[in-house]
């Protein structure tokens, strides 16, 4: 599902104009992102958990060259699914 088929399952599901569907994705979008970037986590009950997290520098092989090359760590947005989001998956 891409994000236009999202808005429109949302706007039949709560029975509001594609347009106030786009509006509320691309502000929960937004919100969740401006969050992220002070470096908070959403937690969302039932859904998941959107967080930050730090990786650590780490060596790597650039498969052209088979040339050893230090990947750098830095931070990374991630989703953890939950309980209730794998169960529905399972």
């Amino acid at each position: 599902m891409n994000k236009k088929e999202l808005v429109s399952a949302l706007a039949e599901k709560v029975n509001v104009t594609k347009k106030e569907a786009a509006l509320f994705v691309d502000s929960f979008v937004e919100v969740v992102s401006g969050a992220l970037e002070k470096g908070e986590s959403v937690k969302i009950v039932g859904f998941g958990t959107f967080e930050v997290v730090e990786r650590k520098p780490r060596k790597g092989v650039n498969p052209q060259t088979k040339e050893a090359i230090e990947i750098p760590g830095g931070k990374v947005p991630k989703f953890k699914a939950g309980k209730e989001l794998k169960e529905k998956v399972k």
